[in-house]
């Protein structure tokens, strides 16, 4: 339950629409759901602003889709990450109403959420990045945000950055995906007043050490208002750009 669907139940038992009992009802598993194996947050998008995802990685298909169907009895919106072909496959069957991001590895549904005005840019340093990038791109995008894509403009070709400088110039907040030795980032920062959520990626050569080497590349940045997250990790770089994105905006009227 998000916030404005426990204003749209108090405002209906206050107007007479709705009886105690059936609020009651509707909020008897906002704390949670113990299934079997799974333990569901109903409460996390009030409390957080954004649902609980679930991270299809080390989960049997069945585990997979119980997650979604207790998440979408309760909310409107729904993120399914890391999701294989196989499991795919599956779920476009059992859930023919959501969304599929093949680049992203992952299933979707937008829900009611309107849009915020806010803006993230996604900045891609070679296009072996676009899976992590499109992670990041999808999940700040279902926090209402418009999100602007740049790919393959990495540090072996600056040219193509300083190209498209005017374009992330633009934007609240900067995701910055690299592989190899991880130095878009500092580049980028050194360009610009907005902050910047380096992801690493595992994309390099056997020195690279699956990412490694661009992670402590982007931590070791000489450059200011660097951030940086796990390797690969597209899904927590766009959740956090989200975040500062939506605190950029004006409070909605009555929040």
């Amino acid at each position: 339950m998000n916030e404005q669907q426990l204003r749209d139940l108090l405002a209906a038992v206050r107007e007479g629409t709705a009886s105690t009992d059936e609020a009651v009802g509707r909020l008897r598993h906002l704390p949670g759901e113990v299934l079997a194996d799974l333990t569901i947050d109903h409460h996390r998008e009030l409390r957080c602003g954004f649902p609980e995802v679930i991270l299809a990685t080390g989960k049997t298909a069945e585990q997979v889709e119980a997650a979604a169907v207790a998440i979408l009895n309760r909310s409107d919106r729904l993120l399914i990450t890391r999701v294989s072909d196989e499991l795919a496959l599956r779920l476009s069957i059992r859930f023919p109403e959501l969304q599929h991001d093949v680049a992203a590895r992952a299933f979707f549904r937008r829900g009611s959420t309107l849009p915020t005005g806010g803006r993230v840019g996604v900045i891609t340093a070679g296009t072996a990045d676009v899976p992590v990038a499109a992670e990041a791109a999808l999940t700040a995008s279902l926090f209402g945000h418009e999100v602007t894509r740049i790919t393959d403009v990495g540090v072996a070709g600056v040219h193509r950055l300083l190209a498209r400088i005017v374009e992330f110039r633009d934007q609240e907040v900067l995701v910055v995906v690299a592989g190899m030795e991880g130095a878009l980032p500092s580049v980028v920062a050194g360009l610009v007043d907005i902050p910047v959520i380096a992801v690493p990626t595992s994309v390099g050569y056997g020195a690279s050490f699956g990412g490694l080497a661009a992670l402590l590349g982007m931590l070791n940045s000489c450059a200011s208002g660097v951030t940086v997250v796990n390797i690969d990790n597209g899904f927590g770089a766009g959740y956090a750009a989200g975040l500062i994105a939506r605190r950029s905006r004006p409070p909605r009227e009555g929040a």
